[in-house]
């Protein structure tokens, strides 16, 4: 059970020193941007090399991959309908709110907790070529329309496809699938780049927690709250029914396909959020709420179907 708790309490330790960090001013009134673009621009495409250049191509494209395909698409699709249609919320909103409900946190959290609780820190390597190789475009495609005011798609896709997200997810699919073997040379400096990206993003975080109140009156609590539920509840629950009774996964197959859906929303979702300056409430709130509330909710997955 210690064990289990090992990933959420790293997370939360770094998540705290930024709120400190923000609280004592001690980076000053720059620091959230600042840290943001390093993240988006630096740190995140190199951590998405490393991991995809390393991850076993089987793996990648094992059945892991429709199903958790499919369960993030129903809770996308199902958040999308409702904030567009019935609430009639901004473009730009309805694609970070849909992000918070089904793109998980496959990488900082999903990696260590999928060590402790399934064993093996290969499990989420599908989810974070899924998420990055499919989302990523397909968001950032829309982020930069909606927000450049540029109604040209040849231009918003020529600005996704130089994402450095994009480029650096690519380049890290095409070497573990080429099966080329990189030299040290490459390797460790790019593994010392990327190294530093969760820590900082995480502190970033912790530091835009800093005189915010979760649910505030002011933010959209409707949008919260319904991603909240989709990614805690309706998502691990798509991906137990599809991995039962549509790919009839074995048992050890359908443990990992519920703790990977069950992981809480993506840090990704909010430093998106940050860079285009549009649903950041949605966004922090519901990484709060879904990384405390997660930690029961993938201990009795484990319980039930371990």
């Amino acid at each position: 059970m210690i064990e289990s708790l090992t990933g959420f309490v790293v997370v939360g330790v770094a998540i705290l020193v930024g709120w400190i960090i923000g609280r004592i001013d001690l980076l000053g009134e720059h620091a959230r941007p600042v840290l943001s673009r390093l993240t988006f621009f630096v740190l995140s495409p190199f951590l998405l090399f490393v991991v995809l250049a390393n991850a076993d191509v089987h793996t990648l494209f094992s059945a892991l991959l429709p199903v958790s395909a499919i369960a993030a698409l129903t809770v996308i699709a199902a958040y999308a309908l409702i904030a567009k249609l019935a609430w009639r919320r901004p473009v730009g909103e309805v694609v970070i709110g849909a992000l918070s409900a089904g793109q998980v946190n496959s990488n900082n959290i999903g990696i260590p907790l999928s060590l402790y609780l399934l064993g093996s820190a290969a499990y989420p390597a599908p989810v974070i070529l899924m998420q990055l190789l499919l989302f990523t475009p397909i968001s950032m495609t829309i982020l930069e329309a909606v927000t450049s005011g540029s109604s040209s798609l040849r231009r918003a896709v020529l600005r996704t496809l130089t994402n450095p997200l994009v480029i650096g997810s690519v380049l890290g699919t095409l070497v573990s699938v080429i099966g080329l073997d990189l030299p040290p040379i490459v390797m460790q400096p790019a593994q010392l780049i990327a190294n530093a990206c969760v820590p900082v993003l995480l502190i970033s975080y912790g530091i835009s927690l800093h005189g915010q109140r979760v649910l505030a009156p002011s933010g959209r609590r409707r949008d919260i709250t319904l991603a909240t539920l989709l990614k805690l509840f309706a998502m691990p629950l798509v991906a137990w029914a599809v991995a039962v009774y549509v790919f009839h996964l074995a048992p050890h197959d359908v443990l990992i396909v519920v703790v990977l859906a069950a992981l809480p929303t993506a840090q990704n979702v909010f430093n998106y959020s940050q860079r285009y300056g549009v649903g950041e409430t949605i966004s922090r709130d519901t990484i709060f709420l879904t990384t405390i509330a997660c930690v029961p909710i993938l201990l009795l997955a484990t319980f039930l179907l371990g």
